[in-house]
């Protein structure tokens, strides 16, 4: 039954007004929710990032070092989020936890962004960057990109309302294949003789270049935290959850620095910096013409697998914040046997193919939508950090399976590499004249919580 201060915050009442055939149950592994959180993450970005980080950087130290440090900084916030996860597992996730710590107003705006942009945004562009490789193969028209990102899509959305066995099964095939297609760039740049370097290599850009560096670095880890909207359904109770946070930052740092020492050494650092795609570089040095195709392969098997992560978690989040509004309950259907939310499932892939569409009229339009959206995603990413130091105070008595080590001064940290990060999102925004997006984002979110809450008055 749920606790005086939860009903008080608007936090989930799901056992009282739910019968338990139709919520979350434990149905995955440890291995099958590694899976789906390294599939997240290690996306296409890691194709693009080296580069950028080493130009900023200066230095081949400098660039490792970030790369570095972006995985430490990473298991700090993974270990924040599994206090909050094993505390308040759901399939809510970051939801779940702002509800909790600062009502249901602020955990709508944030399912509202994360629904209509966050998610299927990036759903919708991961389906461009799929259907632009297999346009090469077989184009489709002067639409091909968006028909193969429709129908990846449509695809997708089947599997997982087939259930959520046969989606991460697909997801473990998916997700090995992406690592080893990394691991393939990363052992050809071995195999290459090393580049000598330049005399200029080691010139240090100072302080604050390396700040811009680990913007980019962190934003190529981003993603482990989804790994918090399987928490209820990860078999073996919180410590699984723990594993699952700890194992995937540990498979995705180890894979981005084997792939950074690999192209590094292939290229030699002043190539590295130059290269607009180091992983077509390092391919076709070590295997000629064929590697273009080689890395068109690798890149749109990670523009799958990001796909199939970020539909199986997004979809819970219509779920989650559908069984806090009376309006949105039709979203809150749970398919026990399936264990999936089907009309989540429905909604967000709604959702995607309307932004594909808007992406095949307006390409840099959604473009600039999508990549400028980053301060709502900073800002609520940091609010969740925030959360836990609330929650420790104001849930003093719930039974915490995880406490994070050294609190509160990692959950500080994280929170300051948060707050940094939205810092580094707005100004760069504002730098393209698009600070506006985000603000549309919110408002229209705001419009519709208005319209809700209203609505709802009416009907009372």
């Amino acid at each position: 039954m749920s606790t005086t201060f939860e009903r008080e915050r608007g936090a989930p009442e799901i056992a009282s007004s739910w019968p338990e055939q139709g919520v979350p149950t434990p149905t995955l592994s440890v291995f099958d929710a590694t899976m789906i959180t390294v599939g997240i993450v290690i996306g296409a970005g890691i194709f693009q990032t080296p580069s950028l980080v080493a130009g900023i950087a200066g230095s081949p130290t400098s660039m490792l070092v970030a790369w570095v440090l972006g995985g430490v900084l990473s298991l700090v916030g993974a270990l924040t989020y599994a206090e909050l996860a094993t505390t308040y597992p759901s399939a809510g996730g970051d939801y779940t936890f702002l509800t909790r710590a600062y009502g249901r107003n602020v955990s709508f705006l944030f399912a509202w962004a994360r629904s209509m942009v966050i998610c299927t945004g990036s759903i919708a562009l991961l389906g461009f960057i799929l259907g632009d490789y297999l346009s090469r193969l077989f184009s489709l028209g002067p639409y091909s990109s968006a028909l193969y990102a429709a129908l990846a899509v449509v695809v997708l959305t089947l599997i997982n309302l087939v259930g959520l066995r046969g989606s991460s099964r697909l997801q473990n095939i998916l997700t090995l294949l992406e690592i080893t297609g990394v691991l393939l760039v990363a052992v050809a740049g071995m195999t290459l003789e090393p580049v000598a370097p330049a005399t200029t290599a080691m010139a240090s850009e100072g302080s604050g270049a390396f700040g811009l560096a680990m913007v980019f670095v962190l934003l190529t880890f981003g993603g482990w935290n989804e790994a918090a909207y399987v928490s209820a359904e990860v078999r073996g109770g919180p410590r699984a959850v723990v594993r699952t946070l700890v194992i995937s930052i540990g498979v995705i740092t180890l894979a981005y620095l084997v792939f950074v020492f690999g192209i590094l050494h292939g290229l030699g650092f002043e190539q590295l910096k130059a290269s607009q795609a180091v992983g077509v570089d390092v391919i076709e040095r070590a295997f000629g013409s064929t590697g273009g195709q080689l890395i068109g392969v690798i890149v749109a098997i990670a523009a799958l697998t990001s796909m199939n992560s970020t539909m199986i978690v997004g979809a819970r989040s219509n779920y989650s914040v559908a069984r806090d509004w009376p309006t949105l309950r039709f979203m809150g259907q749970w398919q026990g046997e399936r264990h999936a939310p089907t009309v989540g499932f429905m909604v967000q892939a709604a959702i995607a193919l309307a932004l594909i569409v808007f992406g095949a009229l307006e390409k840099d339009g959604f473009s600039t939508m999508v990549e400028f959206t980053a301060p709502v995603f900073w800002f609520f990413f940091m609010l969740s950090g925030i959360a836990l130091l609330v929650l420790r105070r104001r849930d003093p008595e719930r039974p915490r399976p995880f406490r994070v080590p050294w609190y509160p001064f990692l959950p500080l940290v994280f929170v300051a590499t948060c707050a940094y990060l939205l810092y580094s999102s707005v100004t760069y925004a504002q730098s393209q004249n698009a600070s506006y997006v985000a603000l549309v984002v919110m408002i229209s979110g705001a419009l519709v919580l208005l319209a809700i809450r209203a609505r709802t008055l009416r009907a009372s």
